[in-house]
């Protein structure tokens, strides 16, 4: 009865970790519930994530130590080395998507910041106020993004500038220094991991574009806290479509019906149901307690069996 325990608790981790990786995350994939609460949706998107990593990582241990007891040393060996090597590929796969998509965005972000201090300008070549990490390009098409880290840039274009009414600049500055103030390219970074890290046949690119959606109305609605939501609006309106570089955060909608859901999503900055509320917590601590339900149940049935 211990071997079977070992088997029955790897095969339900395993298969806890795809259930979490494609029908529960494709089920959650633009619901109008998670994108009315970003902060706390974007926690639930977390722990679903690291529920199934940690479900995966956990396979080799949990084996070990539930055929402790095992008489017959190879069904002791075949056990333990399956859910070893479960163990050991998701630890190289966290490894490598660790190390590609963090190498990756930072040579991008330090390329393009020297080449911001190439062709950009200041706010006060212009004449305008503003702090000295924002950069103006003499560019006619409007535009607005942020490069995030320690030597962050917010950039604009003189395109913007010409089109946009004042407050809507405001509003997009408050924008782009909501992602920088908030770290929100940390945030994202780390779902990209454990996304990244997982089987690519069972990952799917609409979940890591929602997280990414659900970044921007945070700092939409802190924008539009800041200088009001019609602004913020019009701002989206105005940059629908409109082009930035890879590892940015923009300001721009990737397209109009993308625009226009967060215009939509504005309409709930002052307001929170509380239900909501518990109802996104609830959803963290349920994903990241069914790894360790499992174990309790497996555990549980093997101290029955052994009696």
């Amino acid at each position: 009865m211990p071997a079977l325990s070992a088997l029955l608790a790897v095969a339900g981790l395993v298969l806890l970790a795809v259930v979490l990786i494609w029908p529960v995350q494709r089920a959650m994939v633009r619901r109008q519930v998670f994108r009315r609460e970003p902060l706390l949706s974007l926690l639930v998107w977390q722990a679903v994530s690291l529920a199934a990593t940690l479900s995966l990582l956990a396979a080799g241990p949990v084996a070990i130590l539930l055929t402790r007891d095992v008489v017959v040393e190879s069904r002791r060996a075949i056990i333990t080395g399956i859910a070893m090597a479960i163990t050991l590929a998701m630890l190289v796969r966290l490894a490598l998507a660790g190390h590609r998509v963090g190498a990756s965005l930072r040579r991008t972000r330090r390329q393009h910041m020297e080449l911001l201090e190439l062709v950009g300008r200041g706010f006060d070549e212009l004449d305008q106020p503003g702090p000295r990490s924002v950069r103006v390009i003499d560019h006619p098409t409007p535009t607005a993004y942020c490069v995030p880290g320690v030597r962050h840039r917010v950039v604009v274009s003189t395109g913007m500038l010409d089109r946009l009414q004042p407050d809507e600049v405001d509003a997009v500055l408050a924008h782009e220094r909501s992602h920088v103030r908030a770290r929100h390219d940390l945030l994202v970074e780390f779902f990209t991991v454990l996304h990244t890290a997982m089987p690519k046949r069972l990952r799917q690119d609409d979940v890591l574009t929602e997280v990414h959606l659900l970044a921007e109305v945070l700092a939409d609605r802190s924008a539009a806290l800041a200088v009001g939501p019609i602004p913020m609006g019009r701002a989206l309106v105005a940059l629908a479509n409109s082009p930035h570089p890879k590892a940015t955060f923009a300001a721009a909608a990737a397209a109009p019906h993308v625009a226009q859901v967060r215009i939509s999503l504005l309409g709930f900055v002052d307001r929170r149901s509380w239900l909501m509320v518990a109802t996104m917590v609830g959803y963290a601590l349920l994903a990241i307690t069914l790894p360790i339900a499992i174990l309790v149940w497996v555990s549980a049935l093997s101290g029955l069996a052994g009696r």
